[in-house]
């Protein structure tokens, strides 16, 4: 497979990135940062030092800055102040391309219709402007997973919302209601039941190498964000499950539904809007995005076999 990643580096990105690393049947080949996490320069800084640490050379290009109708908003205070729980280190010795993720976006699907996946893990601002660029770009690309948004359960950054569509909730629904034929939304709903405890992590803390030192450096941080607000050592591997789904789709469950997000809702700005009624004789009942190509939506998940797969990709030297 190969991918086009849009990813806002983020501990959980950085997850991601190792875990597609370890993966023989994917490819990288070009980043996007984007606003989210962190801003997005220092995201495509991040970037660059991930693929630097995982030795894989792709081009780098910096995203969207702000979201396109609200003030930047970023979750340093999750991620630490360099993004990367305090393990970014040096300098990447790489530098961003000139052009910015949407057009590099736009180039790279027109250049290969029908052959790459997006797979995006943050606020979907640079996917957003690469439609207003080419609207085309539906038909154009293979497919596209979305690390976002909360239909069955809470939000996180909110009761609601979760962080990624809150912090551009206008991208995520021009994106949702672009028209894209095979969109797999993978969301708090599956993302939720991946948080690890104590004895993956001492799993991950056992292993040795460049990139579990590396992890054991992120993990650290990340857990004792969580501790805080759960009272127990953990931590939700939101962006590697994305990855992982993207890779092989029978690992998660899913249900298709079209999609809409409340945009100017006081206390719901940035939430999933999903009409699930269904009438007795099984059919459904679809009000919200009634006109919209239906979205699938990641509703289970095989937990145990994922955690596998993300202790391996750890384990790589």
């Amino acid at each position: 497979m190969r991918i086009i990643l849009d990813t806002d580096p983020g501990v959980d990105d950085a997850f991601a990135i190792m875990y597609l690393a370890a993966q023989e049947d994917a490819e990288i080949v070009a980043v996007g940062s984007v606003h989210g996490n962190v801003p997005a320069p220092l995201a495509a800084q991040n970037a660059l030092r991930l693929l630097e640490l995982v030795d894989i050379s792709a081009p780098v290009a910096i995203g969207a800055a702000l979201p396109l109708a609200q003030p930047l908003q970023t979750a340093e205070f999750v991620h630490g102040a360099d993004g990367l729980g305090g393990m970014a280190g040096p300098a990447p010795r790489g530098k961003p391309v000139a052009e910015s993720a949407a057009e590099q976006l736009v180039r790279l699907a027109r250049a290969e219709p029908g052959q790459l996946t997006l797979l995006a893990l943050g606020p979907l601002t640079n996917i957003a402007l690469a439609v207003l660029l080419e609207p085309d770009l539906p038909k154009l690309l293979r497919s596209v997973v979305v690390m976002g948004g909360a239909v069955t359960v809470p939000g996180n950054i909110t009761p609601y919302a979760e962080a990624n569509f809150f912090h551009d909730p206008e991208a995520a629904d021009l994106v949702l209601g672009a028209g894209f034929p095979d969109l797999t939304l993978v969301g708090l709903d599956v993302t939720e039941q991946t948080q690890v405890g104590e004895e993956w992590l001492s799993a991950v803390g056992e292993l040795r190498g460049r990139r579990a030192e590396f992890a054991n450096g992120l993990l650290d941080h990340y857990a004792g964000f969580y501790s805080r607000m759960f009272g127990r050592r953990s931590c939700t591997l939101h962006d590697p499950l994305a990855a992982a789904v993207m890779l092989d789709p029978k690992l998660a469950g899913c249900r298709e539904m079209p999609l809409v997000i409340e945009r100017t809702g006081t206390h719901t700005r940035g939430q999933v809007l999903a009409d699930r009624r269904v009438l007795a004789n099984d059919t459904h009942i679809v009000a919200a995005g009634a006109d919209r190509t239906p979205v699938k939506v990641a509703e289970t998940v095989d937990v145990p076999r994922f955690l596998e797969q993300m202790l391996d990709a750890v384990k790589v030297r």
